[in-house]
């Protein structure tokens, strides 16, 4: 059964999730925002394997798609002249040069040509990914693998301590209150943590079938294993570089017996991977950029910032990914919308925006594995939705 609000021009994008709810399982919703109108925010399924219902204010952990509300939260800091993307990172994080690292820009770390991608050089375990502090000083510590901008490849956790990092450096504030203050806040958004308060701990969804929640249905491999298995897959399948980069940069030792359900999980500051979002708040953050930096009465962004943030930086194949991105400042396209772009996630997830076409799109999950950015279901919803605006 799914639950909220669709216009009928949108009938068919909420079908589609009905669908893939009833085939894969567990929960989901959909919120999409056109012309500044919320023409479908629904939801349906079950949050945990004893059956709760996916209500209305559910939130969902959200991997890779977080990755797209820290480089928003960093655009918010560069539109209040706070940053300039073109400045080195260590002009506002002066311990970042060590290593060699005075030439890379915030627009290296943004456009993934910072050679900075191996979480393997970073932690001996990982779990290690948890302790905010030590991450930072490693950080601060790591080498490139390349000369910046000379390359680009995927920075899937390490993305974390180099945005996020930078982020605390320039607000003087924990990430998670900075997210709060500067972008969640003023923007009214019901759910969007990286870092989850024990105040919502209720309101979560639990990653289905991952070895860590009791299940009636046969124990799957847990999610880390789940990952690995799916990233390796995906390197031999897509290869046109050194697979081994892959492994470097997705799967720190001990990845396997990492768990994404444990709270101690969910509560680590990790922002290329833990957060933890409603799609109706991913929908209206992007609903601000699809508008030009402002939603309503507030405006968070300057037009020319997100003009700068939605422009390719690079098009080369991905020394990690192995298939070429298409990255922006912070996001990677969109099939099907060639001036789309967005982030989306390992386990389904994904939220974007079209400016031209005035639109945001997110989609929160809790069941399927996919690949580490997203899989087929957000493509199939955003087919659906692409029909619906050609009757508009």
């Amino acid at each position: 059964m799914i639950s909220g609000w669709v216009h009928p021009d949108f009938h068919g994008a909420v079908d589609v999730l009905r669908g893939q709810i009833a085939r894969n399982g567990g929960g989901a919703a959909l919120a999409i925002v056109h012309r500044g109108e919320v023409v479908a925010d629904v939801w349906g399924g079950v949050r945990d394997d004893a059956g709760a219902p996916w209500t209305r204010d559910t939130l969902a952990l959200s991997f890779s798609t977080t990755k797209g509300v820290a480089s928003t939260l960093l655009h918010v800091l560069a539109s209040q002249g706070r940053l300039d993307y073109d400045a080195p990172v260590s002009r506002y994080w002066p311990a970042f040069a060590h290593g060699g690292k005075h030439d890379v820009t915030v627009r290296d770390l943004l456009a993934h040509e910072a050679g900075l991608w191996p979480i393997r050089d970073l932690v001996d375990d990982a779990s290690d990914m948890r302790d905010w502090g030590a991450m930072l000083e490693r950080v601060e510590r790591a080498r490139p693998v390349h000369a910046p901008g000379a390359r680009n490849g995927y920075h899937g956790l390490t993305f974390s301590w180099l945005v996020g990092g930078l982020i605390e450096k320039v607000t003087g504030k924990p990430f998670a209150r900075a997210l709060d203050e500067e972008l969640a806040g003023p923007l009214s958004l019901d759910g969007c943590f990286v870092g989850l308060p024990a105040h919502c701990i209720s309101r979560r969804a639990t990653l289905l079938g991952m070895g860590t929640t009791r299940s009636r249905r046969p124990r799957r491999k847990p999610a880390g294993e789940r990952f690995a298995d799916v990233a390796w897959r995906t390197a031999h399948r897509l290869a046109r570089s050194d697979p081994e980069n892959l492994k470097r940069a997705l799967l720190p030792r001990g990845i396997r017996r990492f768990d994404w359900n444990a709270l101690e999980t969910l509560q680590a500051c990790i922002p290329a991977a833990t957060g933890m979002f409603t799609a109706r708040a991913l929908a209206r953050m992007y609903a601000a950029l699809a508008e030009g930096g402002a939603l309503g009465a507030v405006r968070l962004l300057s037009s020319s910032v997100v003009e700068q943030a939605a422009t390719v930086q690079n098009r080369r194949f991905d020394d990690v990914l192995l298939f070429p991105a298409h990255w922006r400042l912070g996001y990677h396209r969109v099939a099907s919308f060639p001036r789309g772009f967005g982030h989306f996630g390992f386990g389904g997830s994904g939220a974007w925006c079209d400016p031209s076409r005035r639109l945001a799109v997110a989609m929160t999950l809790n069941s399927g594995v996919g690949t580490p950015l997203g899989d087929l279901r957000m493509w199939q919803v955003n087919r659906a939705i692409l029909r619906a605006l050609s009757r508009r």
